[in-house]
């Protein structure tokens, strides 16, 4: 059975290349435009892994982090931060909302999905 991801970016380009990365290495994935899209489509979703940015309108990856983590149901959903910053505080504060793992932009295909195997196998 594949596994299920929810892609959440404000960026259509970066969604197109998430989409295109994922299906090639066979998931399933969805897609939101940002925070409150991604969350508004978790339900339906019911992803194995929820990869976000962490700069977006509406409502930041920290936004989404926090709200995944408020629900009974997602409290163990893996999320990975998939974002430009790079910044030790940024990655911290992250962390203690929950986020699973950081991968910084531009993503490397190979490694972004060897590391969703290695968190969702």
């Amino acid at each position: 059975m594949k596994k299920k991801i929810l892609a959440v970016d404000d960026s259509r380009t970066m969604r197109s290349l998430l989409e295109r990365a994922l299906h090639d290495a066979g998931f399933d994935v969805d897609l939101a435009e940002d925070g409150v899209d991604g969350l508004d489509k978790l339900e339906d979703a019911q992803p194995d892994l929820v990869i976000t940015d962490i700069n977006m309108p509406r409502l930041d990856g920290f936004g989404v982090i926090e709200g995944i983590r408020a629900m009974d149901q997602y409290r163990g959903l893996p999320i990975l931060v998939l974002t430009t910053e790079s910044g030790a505080e940024l990655k911290s504060k992250a962390r203690k909302a929950g986020a699973t793992g950081w991968i910084v932009k531009p993503f490397d295909q190979d490694k972004l999905v060897s590391a969703i195997n290695r968190i969702v196998a």
